[in-house]
């Protein structure tokens, strides 16, 4: 707990106008994240403007022990960003991205999401891949990995990362590029926030070229069909289209994104409309930024959530069947079982050259009940855990951390692997042999190891 003098103290070294105590008007609005099962209270809300704030705040924390979470976005299904009794350290004033469209270079803040990104791109025709809703926390969804409308052109969000600004568990505020730590630029590329507080990031950018968006649905009798066809389909699109599926009561939802200037937008995107039959819809005239935050009113802020997910080859034949079946039983309206196509550029990259895993999969899959009710918690995560369990029995090996609902050394363990675990909890040993950093999908420091 932190005791009215740390309070202080901290205020006192950073300004009062950067703390929010439980009695500020704004405590209670400040405290929550995106999902609204979480439901915690922090002695402090601290929201610094520069990374030696940061440090301050990093540096307190450590030498009394006060439990430490660090958010962006707040978006973590277990609800990372916050806790009981200790500090939040909001990056949200750290929001800040300039865009050289020459060099087609993002230096992009620590507390930035990833709507700002997209709009700062924008005007310049550039884009980094990212994620698919807009109030996702740049700075998260980036040290997990990033998978989203671009990916399959243009790689991972953490293929374009170059450079990131670190506060270390001592305080310390470094630049860490492959150049200058590769080891620990190895693993802030899919080891989450195990390693330090990212208060910049720095991204290359491309040229999006010109987008084709189809979205089509197919009724729940032809679920299996249209999921089965969607398979056949993607084996033979080009890198520069991704296909999302979300299978839900009301049956299969289907977005199929082209971009660039291959030509190919229409003749590519145009099976996804007769994977059973017509699938009512069709071609859709929007832009890219609109298209990124297509979900955001869905996944909104203060529903309540909870996913498990996976990677797969294909979605056909078994595992087809069993994604229709768990739609059949969806708790609520919304639950889904979301898919997004994977391989091309994601697949270029070896699969020890990060820390990320799932690297081979063709596809991400995620079981995901969505729901408001507090009386429904029991049977919405009832079938998220064991339609998550029923589809990991069919998946490959490997996971990605950004968006599972359990935690626990297990987790980590069956997302990364044996090796690239432990090669991780060695890096963790160097970087945060205390665990200050534990608020996460955690790894814990290699045992018998000290800092060099």
């Amino acid at each position: 707990m932190v005791t009215f003098e740390q309070a202080k103290a901290l205020a006192d070294l950073i300004g009062s106008d950067h703390v929010i105590f439980p009695d500020s008007p704004d405590y209670h609005a400040r405290r929550k994240v995106w999902n609204g099962m979480i439901d915690r209270h922090p002695a402090l809300i601290v929201r610094p403007a520069t990374a030696a704030q940061v440090s301050a705040v990093v540096t307190a924390a450590a030498r009394s022990g006060i439990p430490l979470a660090v958010r962006c976005g707040g978006h973590s299904f277990p609800g990372f960003s916050t806790c009981d009794d200790g500090i939040v350290l909001d990056l949200t004033r750290m929001n800040q991205i300039t865009v050289d469209p020459e060099a087609r270079i993002a230096e992009v803040g620590g507390g930035a999401l990833l709507g700002d990104l997209d709009r700062a791109g924008a005007p310049h025709g550039l884009v980094t891949p990212a994620g698919l809703v807009s109030h996702t926390g740049a700075g998260g969804l980036t040290l997990g990995g990033g998978m989203g409308w671009t990916s399959r052109r243009l790689g991972l969000t953490i293929d374009s990362l170059l450079a990131v600004e670190l506060v270390t568990a001592e305080g310390r505020v470094i630049e860490v590029s492959n150049d200058s730590d590769p080891d620990l630029f190895w693993g802030l590329r899919g080891g989450g926030g195990n390693f330090g507080i990212v208060t910049k990031f720095r991204f290359r950018m491309h040229r999006l070229g010109p987008i084709t968006v189809g979205v089509w649905s197919y009724p729940p009798d032809r679920a299996v069909q249209a999921l089965n066809s969607l398979a056949a389909a993607s084996d033979v699109a080009p890198r520069s289209q991704t296909t999302v599926a979300l299978t839900t009561l009301s049956g299969v939802h289907v977005t199929a994104f082209h971009s660039g200037d291959d030509g190919m937008g229409a003749s590519s995107t145009a099976p996804f409309g007769h994977l059973a039959g017509p699938g009512e819809g069709g071609l859709v005239a929007t832009d890219y930024v609109t298209l990124q935050s297509r979900g955001d009113d869905r996944i909104c802020w203060g529903r309540r959530y909870y996913g498990r997910g996976g990677f797969l080859a294909k979605p056909d034949g078994a595992i087809a069947e069993t994604i229709a079946e768990l739609a059949r039983s969806a708790p609520t309206p919304d639950s889904e079982i979301y898919m997004i196509q994977l391989g091309g550029a994601v697949s270029d990259v070896a699969e020890d050259a990060t820390a990320y895993s799932g690297r081979g999969g063709g596809f991400y899959w995620i079981v995901q009940p969505i729901w408001d009710d507090p009386a429904d918690d029991a049977r919405c995560l009832d079938w998220g855990r064991k339609g998550g369990a029923r589809l990991a029995a069919l998946s490959q090996a490997g996971n990605y951390l950004n968006e599972q609902g359990e935690t626990g050394r297990d987790v980590a363990l069956q997302a990364y692997g044996a090796a690239k675990f432990e090669r991780l909890t060695r890096l963790k040993a160097r970087m945060d042999p205390g665990n200050l950093f534990r608020l996460n999908q955690n790894i814990a420091p290699a045992p018998g190891l000290t800092p060099a």
